[in-house]
Order: structure tokens, then sequence, then C-alpha cells
């Protein structure tokens, strides 16, 4: 069974890394954010976490006589990415990874005020960019779908890959609006699938030890979790709040808004698919219906 890193826990990893879990636990982000401190001598920090002030106190004691070089962030929610200012500002250190949070044209409920929109990285990257690191090579991987802006960074040397919010192994990744997409993340979970790093290590919570299992593990419970939209829609539910209802009996209740926006991101991916409508644009509020097209 998975042990959960307890919050401000610090411990090695491997060689090559180090982990330290921010002072933030709750519903969203498990016992806390993991801040990974990756090299020796001179290291990099991935994910330095909230504006917290003690994190970031304990990020500098945990490296204290080594240079930080660079601090990389895997996307823009405030829970990944504001501790990289304090850090900067505490050591010089440049920011790197993610692009800033680009607000889309959108008008309703949404995950828009998780994002820090006052991140400002000193250098963006992209696709297949690496970056040498101490005694450790980082990859950086674009990987949209809980968030737009969202990467992953392999170690290259021990096969690990950080996974951000992307697959964590405590909980499904919630995607809502008005940046998260349905259809990026599952074509980001296939591309890590033609990989063969051994170790995932995400953003919250615990490693997944076995990356191909669990991969097709969350494919298959996606798939499960539109059929059973689709099956609260032919069961004649019309509406985003009356399938949480259904579909996500049992599940504390702290958890229905993110659900809600989930669902609503499925819908979007449905229709675009031909496999549900809406009658009209889709919203979080819009009348929902099956269509006749068969489920792939």
């Amino acid at each position: 069974m998975m042990t959960a890193p307890a919050t401000g826990a610090h411990e090695r990893l491997s060689p090559r890394l180090r982990r330290l879990v921010a002072p933030n636990s709750g519903p969203f982000t498990y016992t806390g954010t993991c801040s990974y401190i990756v090299g020796s001598g001179e290291v990099a920090i991935v994910d330095p976490g909230p504006d917290d002030p003690r994190h970031v106190d304990a990020l500098l004691a945990a490296t204290a006589g080594e240079r930080i070089a660079v601090i990389l962030v895997t996307h823009t929610h405030r829970d990944h990415s504001p501790g990289a200012r304090m850090l900067r500002d505490r050591t010089g250190a440049q920011i790197a990874g993610c692009a800033p949070y680009a607000a889309p044209d959108y008008d309703g409920p949404g995950l828009d005020a998780s994002h820090d929109r006052a991140h400002a990285p000193d250098r963006v990257l992209r696709e297949g960019e690496r970056l040498e690191v101490g005694d450790a090579t980082l990859e950086t991987l674009e990987t949209p779908g809980h968030a737009a802006n969202h990467l992953c960074f392999a170690i290259m040397e021990d096969k690990a890959l950080f996974t951000g919010d992307h697959v964590m192994a405590w909980a499904t990744t919630v995607i809502g609006p008005p940046d998260g997409s349905m259809h990026d993340y599952m074509a980001s979970i296939e591309r890590l699938r033609t990989r063969d790093d051994a170790i995932y290590w995400p953003g919250h919570g615990g490693p997944v030890r076995n990356p191909q299992r669990y991969l097709r593990a969350l494919i298959h419970h996606r798939r499960q979790r539109e059929a059973a939209i689709l099956q609260r829609l032919e069961a004649g539910d019309e509406t985003i709040p009356q399938m949480v209802t259904r579909i996500y009996e049992g599940v504390d209740k702290r958890l229905h808004g993110a659900a809600a926006l989930t669902v609503f991101c499925h819908m979007e991916d449905l229709i675009a698919r031909g496999l549900a409508g809406c009658d009209g644009a889709p919203t979080m509020g819009g009348r929902y219906f099956r269509t006749r097209a068969t489920l792939e």
C-alpha cells in the first residue's frame, strides 16, 4: 500500500533526488505539494510550492552550502509556482519551465482562480529541451490537459519523471475549464505510454512505481467515467449537477465542484467526438443529450 509523504517531511529518494513536502495539505493537495531537489552541490528545485515563507526557508535549509542553479515549475496553479519568485528573490536563481498563464476567452466557473497570474519565468522550456544541473540531465515534456501550460521533467540518468499534477498515485487529476482539456489530457497520457520511465514523482503524494500499468489503469478509469456520463444521459439526466450527484455518490461533497468541472470537460470531448450534444454552446449550465454515435 502506498505510504503518503508526511507534511513537512524531507527525504532522500535517490542519490540525485530529495523531496520536501510543503505545509499546504488539503482535499486537493493531499499531504502538501511535493518540492523536489535534484542533484548535489549544484541543484535544481522542481515546483517550490505555494506562497509560504516557511516552505521556502525549509528549501533553503535543505540546500545549505549548495548552489540553486534553476527553479523549475510544472504549471501555474498556486500550490506549485508562487514559491519560485520567493526563492529567486532569496537566491538569484533563474525560474524556468512552464509558460505564464494565458487566460482563454471563457465566461463561467472553473479553475481560473487557481492560477498564479504573477508567474513570470526567466526562461520558458519547450518539448525536448534539456538542462544539465550538477550530475543530472533534465528533459522537458509538454503535457497539456490538467492545465494548458503543464510540463513534466525527466531525470534522464534515473529514468524518473516529475509528473506535477498530470499523473498522481493518490487521486485522479482534476481537469476543468477554462484551460483544462480532456482531449489534450488523454493525448498527453498516450504520449507517456511511448516512454520507458521507471518511476514517476508527482506533485502530491507518493510515487508511481509501475508507470505503464498505472497509465493503462488511468485510461480505463477515464473511459469508465465517460461511459457513466453517457449512461446518465440515456437515463434522462440533462445537467452536470444531476450527473455529478449520481456518478460521484459517496464522494466527499467538498470535491463535487471539481468533479463538475471534470464532467464538463468530458462533455466537451464527447460533443467533439459526436457522442453527445448540447442545447447551445457547451457551458456548465447547459442542457445535454445523448446522440446515437457509437462509443469507441
